[in-house]
């Protein structure tokens, strides 16, 4: 059984970072694309990021590219977000999620397992 654990939400202040991880456990972690998505009080989830299974290819929402970098390890089992310049519109959230295709995707609904989530807070 496949197993994500998401870390590294708080809060922080408009302008600052903070960067989420996810430990894939139970599968091969190479196995999987990996993409994050946010949910924010009252709205639908929504992508924000997804990596190929060897890196190679990444994938970003229009709200976030430029600020966000999503990145992998597969020595270390790991997927992560760094998240800079952010606002407070980013406050939501976030979930990682594997898929076993492989390929990066921005349909929630090619990834298999999801991680409970994380929650992220920017004030103004």
């Amino acid at each position: 059984q496949v197993q994500l654990v998401e870390s590294g939400g708080g809060l922080v202040q408009a302008g600052g970072s903070l960067r989420l991880s996810c430990v894939v456990s139970g599968r091969t972690f190479s196995r999987y694309a990996m993409g994050w998505f946010r949910q924010a009080p009252g709205k639908e989830r929504e992508f924000v990021a997804a990596i190929s299974w060897s890196g190679g290819t990444t994938y970003y929402a229009d709200s976030v590219k430029g600020r966000f970098t999503i990145s992998r390890d597969n020595a270390k089992n790991t997927v992560y977000l760094q998240m800079n310049s952010l606002k407070p519109e980013d406050t939501a959230v976030y979930y990682c999620a594997a898929g076993g295709l492989r390929i990066a995707s921005k349909s929630g609904s090619t990834y298999d397992y999801w991680g409970p989530g994380t929650q992220v807070t920017v004030s103004s």
